[in-house]
């Protein structure tokens, strides 16, 4: 395992620096955005300005490094990076958060692009599902250590913005001094979503609404759990137990979806949604320790069923569309995760801080149905034409092309 490490731990520690780095922000900016009264829906609008540049990022970003490389894109994008949580901090208006909050999201796509780009190129074939789990775990590791970072200070000073800053900055020097020649040129996104709708139309709607319960999630719990007087310490420490769960339900769930009709699984954790989202709606306040039982539950509803769909969709795909059909439900995705917090936000501000949870009960309410109804629109693919089942979180790191590539499925459909 050391010796398969060993060449990509630079790229692997630019990783984790970043997703530290993102980990912060992404909890800080809502919790300090809140703390200077500002609305739901106002937080909402950055959560909208951060997905849409993202998804911006993933189709502007590699004409960019056609233009002039990997290493000074990267450089520039992880400059970017670092005056985007700087300026954060120096101008305290929503305005320009929404703004900066859009130029990290940007960067932060390229950067997660050019550093999986490199382990693409550094994954032999027969070790790119090892790299690819190894890149998953460190990503998941520096998420959630980023939340924690939160009770470091007050979020209310600028000094979380400053470390956030550094660890950005500091994500250059490891690929920076990497010896790893400049791999091959960015994967171009391509969107064709007539063939992507007929291909599976409860894949295009299942990612759309994956991606907006994602968007929803990441920009407005921070604000639900300030709301309902959480700690510091509580706040990261129930963050990161929705991301343990969804780790812990991931492997099961997937690996049974690949013994029967993957449908079957998404209508069960679309219901399982609904019981969840209203028991954290109504019960969430009883306790502490309830509070934390149904978010760690919630997580294994809300991470597995993005990858059970983006399966799904894959099982009816030529294999030699594998990339382009998980390109472009990516950008459905995208979309998705746009909404989902400015929604989520017009919610709270009607029903106050559990309206997001109102609003994803209805969600999944919907598409469980459309997904029974589907049931009888199709017939169900065979068992030995189906595709594996592969560990692909709604979080940002899985969330670019270059992701994809480095999917062990994306070389074997393509053999």
């Amino acid at each position: 395992m050391l010796q398969l490490i060993l060449p990509v731990a630079g790229l692997l520690a630019s990783t984790f620096l970043l997703l530290v780095g993102n980990g912060l922000t992404g909890v800080l900016l809502p919790i300090r955005a809140s703390m200077e009264g500002w609305s739901p829906i106002t937080i909402g609008w950055i959560g909208f300005g951060y997905a849409l540049a993202f998804t911006a990022g993933c189709v502007v970003i590699p004409r960019m490094v056609l233009r002039v490389g990997h290493v000074r894109v990267y450089a520039v994008l992880a400059a970017a990076l670092a005056m985007s949580v700087l300026l954060q901090a120096l101008i305290i208006h929503p305005v320009a958060w929404i703004a900066t909050r859009g130029l990290g999201g940007f960067a932060l796509a390229g950067t997660y692009m050019v550093v999986e780009s490199w382990l693409n190129e550094r994954a032999a074939n027969e070790d790119r599902g090892k790299i690819f789990s190894i890149y998953m775990v460190v990503s998941m590791i520096g998420l959630m250590s980023g939340q924690f970072l939160l009770v470091a200070a007050d979020p209310a000073l600028t000094t979380l913005f400053m470390i956030a800053a550094l660890l950005f900055a500091a994500a250059v020097i490891p690929t920076g001094l990497s010896n790893a020649s400049s791999p091959r040129p960015l994967t171009q996104v391509s969107l064709n979503l007539r063939k992507l709708y007929a291909n599976s139309p409860l894949a295009f709607v299942g990612v759309a609404v994956t991606g907006f319960a994602f968007g929803a999630y990441s920009f407005q719990t921070p604000v639900y759990l300030q709301f309902t007087g959480l700690s510091e310490v509580q706040i990261a420490t129930t963050m990161a137990l929705v991301m343990v769960g969804g780790m812990v339900f991931q492997f099961p769930i997937g690996r049974y979806s690949d013994r029967t009709d993957r449908r079957f699984v998404i209508i069960a954790s679309a219901f399982a949604g609904v019981v969840l989202t209203i028991l954290l709606a109504t019960m969430a306040g009883v306790s502490l320790n309830m509070l934390f039982a149904l978010m760690f539950l919630f997580g294994g509803v809300l991470m597995p069923l993005y990858s059970i769909i983006v399966a799904h969709a894959n099982d009816h795909a030529d294999p030699d569309d594998f990339v382009e059909v998980s390109s472009g439900l990516l950008i459905i995705y995208g979309a998705g995760s746009m909404a989902g917090p400015v929604v989520a936000g017009g919610f709270m501000a009607l029903l106050g801080p559990s309206g997001i949870f109102s609003m994803m009960a209805a969600m999944y309410l919907a598409f469980g149905f459309y997904a029974v109804w589907r049931l009888t629109r199709r017939e169900a693919v065979p068992q030995e034409e189906m595709t594996d089942f592969t560990y692909a979180p709604p979080v940002a790191p899985a969330q670019t092309p270059e992701a994809i590539q480095l999917d062990p499925r994306a070389d074997e459909n393509a053999s």
